[in-house]
């Protein structure tokens, strides 16, 4: 298994082929979280940085035990404690932390695009995680793998996503995996917070994308629901009266999730604001994943640490294209 590509910008770019690619990998590194002794020494003497400028924990610290358990030394800067406060630019930034030689940078950006800027500029690996409202691959990865596990397969099967669909980069990203891989995805929310194109973003990918008129009618027959966050530290507007009538209108309760099939398995990228998109009652049943989603993240972001950096050491087969 390798992976031909210097970085991991985004889901869009990738095959069907790479995507099965970190999702095959990752299901070789998932046992090692259960070893006694959580470490392997694939990544020894190899440096990874997170570079977050946006808060984070599950991903930023899913990254950083994900390179230690392969033997790599772990660097996390944050925006506050870095040069950029005292006026660095991110460029010069980034370039100074090249000049030390790490293998790969994992950076969060609240601008879009801000991966894709810095994979043309520098030699390191840059692993996407998360830029704007645009793309979260490593979470979109994590979640197909954790619904191939349970699930067995991704193709046919009907995924409701339900929330800010205009903020979220986690919808964006699964919306271009899921349909890649065959699924059947349905999206619903607050009008206010779909915006118009949406349904045309899956392209010719083999599942499909309808905008449903209502949470109920996507909810029901689905596979997988999954909730989406309001993430109102990106909105400038007024897009739902309140979020008591946002909990009634498009929360997910018990009653709401059987209209899915009996065996739906419930997803959310978190942080989970209880009450609000989802109940306490559906974050803590045996049809929740939440946390397997927590743990699945580890082994996949392995997956893609291991598949990056090993490209830089490997030599590229006869007739590889160089990328």
């Amino acid at each position: 298994m390798a992976f031909n590509s210097k970085d991991l910008l985004g889901i869009r770019e990738l095959t069907v082929e790479d995507i099965n690619t970190f999702l095959d990998t990752a299901e070789s590194f998932k046992e090692v979280s259960a070893r006694a002794i959580k470490k392997v020494p694939t990544l020894r003497g190899k440096t990874v940085i997170n570079l977050f400028f946006e808060p984070s924990t599950r991903t930023r610290t899913s990254f950083e035990i994900a390179a230690k358990r392969l033997s790599a030394d772990a660097i996390n800067i944050s925006a506050s404690t870095s040069s950029l406060s005292k006026g660095e630019s991110l460029i010069d930034t980034a370039r100074n932390l090249e000049a030390m030689s790490p293998d790969a940078i994992v950076i969060r950006h609240p601008s879009p695009g801000v991966p894709h800027q810095l994979s043309g500029l520098l030699n390191a690996s840059i692993i996407n995680g998360g830029d704007g409202a645009h793309e979260h691959p490593t979470q979109a990865l994590l979640d197909a793998f954790t619904i191939r596990g349970h699930k067995k397969r991704i193709e046919g099967l009907s995924v409701a996503i339900i929330g800010d669909i205009m903020h979220s980069r986690v919808a964006r990203s699964n919306v271009h995996l899921l349909t890649k891989l065959g699924a059947h995805v349905r999206i619903a929310g607050p009008r206010t917070l779909i915006p118009p194109h949406y349904a045309s973003i899956a392209g010719d990918s083999a599942g499909s994308l309808v905008v449903s008129n209502s949470v109920d009618d996507a909810i029901a027959g689905a596979d997988v629901v999954m909730m989406l966050r309001i993430q109102r530290e990106r909105m400038s507007d007024a897009y739902f009266p309140s979020l008591k009538e946002y909990s009634i209108q498009y929360g997910l309760t018990l009653p709401r999730l059987d209209l899915a099939e009996r065996d739906c398995i419930v997803m959310h990228p978190g942080p989970v604001n209880r009450g609000v998109e989802i109940s306490s009652e559906v974050v803590d049943s045996n049809r929740s994943l939440i946390l397997d989603q927590v743990t699945n993240g580890v082994a996949v972001r392995m997956a893609i640490l291991f598949l990056l950096v090993e490209r830089q050491t490997r030599k590229p087969a006869q007739g590889e294209a160089q990328q």
